[in-house]
């Protein structure tokens, strides 16, 4: 049984019993359920929720579950001439997601920007056959072990022709964020997960170390974050969630939104 933790949604390695804690939940960026560790399976979230794919823009389609499960993130499937890739995952995947994936060309490789959305990875990527591609200094929170899993190690991964992975820290010490230069009609887009958070007011992001917990990074990790990005040129940015876009000059909208919080940080 590959039990799954209702609160991160993290699919952990088979075993006859169901695990005693989740490691995620119980580190402190995460937390874990008022009501106690829960879990599920993989099973039941099919007879129970159904995915919804969605065009965000030319060329990338969003993947997320209904009704909304665990931390309720959304998946976003990049095409491009050479391939597609899943940035981030989610913990559901059934038939009717893979017939609709492969309508678009299927998934040539995975990238996740970070350990709490890990999700059902190693599913979906046995259902298109294709690597998953994690920052190696997140391996202590990989919960279901596969050969699929290809740890890199430098700042930056060229992963297809036109898109990078960036590792920038911060949030976890492996946070990424993908680089696509065909994005925005060819101004270029960022897929940030949550190492970059775009805030209520959209033309900031913002970055933290826990989000439940509300607990901040130093000035020096979001000093480094905004260094990581600024050799690229991004006019879009896209957050772990639907409605968490900047819609234009979104690369200025980050090196502005690190100046504010390194300022407030430091004066405060």
């Amino acid at each position: 049984m590959h039990a799954i933790c209702i609160t991160c949604g993290t699919q952990f390695t088979d075993n006859a019993t169901r695990p005693a804690a989740c490691p995620i939940c119980q580190d402190e960026r995460q937390y874990v359920n008022w009501n106690g560790q829960q879990w599920t399976t993989l099973a039941d979230l099919q007879a129970s929720h159904r995915n919804v794919l969605r065009e965000v823009e030319p060329g990338m389609t969003g993947i997320a579950t209904e009704p909304g499960f665990a931390i309720g993130q959304r998946a976003l499937l990049v095409q491009t001439p050479t391939g597609n890739v899943l940035w981030d995952c989610i913990s559901l995947i059934d038939q009717a997601t893979v017939d609709a994936v492969n309508a678009l060309g299927g998934i040539q490789a995975i990238a996740i920007s970070h350990p709490h959305f890990y999700s059902s990875m190693v599913e979906w990527s046995r259902a298109f056959d294709a690597p998953i591609y994690l920052h190696a200094d997140n391996r202590p929170f990989v919960m279901r072990p596969d050969p699929a899993i290809e740890y890199w190690t430098d700042e930056t991964l060229a992963l297809l022709p036109g898109v990078t992975l960036i590792r920038c820290g911060g949030h976890f010490p492996g946070s990424t964020v993908l680089h696509w230069t065909g994005g925005a009609e060819g101004r270029g887009v960022l897929l940030t997960g949550d190492t970059i958070m775009v805030v209520q007011d959209r033309r900031f992001v913002s970055f933290l170390y826990s989000y439940p917990n509300l607990l901040p990074l130093p000035a020096p990790a979001v000093r480094r974050i905004a260094a990581a990005v600024q050799p690229y040129r991004f006019d879009r940015l896209y957050s772990g969630w639907w409605d968490k876009v900047v819609d234009g000059e979104a690369d200025a909208a980050v090196a502005r939104s690190a100046e504010r919080y390194v300022r407030i940080i430091e004066e405060g």
